[in-house]
């Protein structure tokens, strides 16, 4: 089973139907579903920020992926597994995402990383779009 880079995520991400890489939050490149001005984000690359600091060096990360989860338990379950590179900050309290650093996705396999970010985009993605993909798979 191979680790997961950060390559793979773009890959994982563009692997799905109705994906493009787009803009939020300002300026930050995010994954969104489905492709156009409806597009909602389900994955992001969070900038440098003083909510997110490295508890070793208190530096700001500056690898930093969000990455949404279908429900709050999800988020619990994902921060709580002590085998994964998953966390999460105050600044997240109560909304349904974790936080990653690239630089440690490494410490998952690429299926790992493909379910988490699939799951991301099933709780994002249209209704319609949602039900053929889960036809097709």
């Amino acid at each position: 089973m191979s680790s997961a880079t950060p390559e793979d995520v773009s890959a994982i991400c563009l692997s799905l139907p109705e994906t493009e890489l787009g803009v939020s939050w300002g300026d930050r490149p995010t994954y969104k579903v489905p492709k156009g001005e409806k597009g909602k984000g389900f994955l992001l690359h969070r900038a440098p920020h003083r909510t997110a600091v490295d508890p070793a060096t208190g530096e700001e990360y500056d690898d930093l992926l969000v990455i949404k989860t279908p429900t709050v338990e999800v988020k619990e379950e994902l921060v709580a597994d002590e085998n994964t590179p998953f966390f999460t900050i105050d600044h997240f309290n109560n909304y349904k995402a974790v936080l990653v650093q690239q630089s440690r996705l490494g410490e998952i396999s690429v299926e790992e990383l493909r379910e988490i970010i699939t799951d991301a985009w099933l709780a994002t993605a249209p209704k319609s779009l949602v039900r053929k993909f889960l036809a097709d798979g």
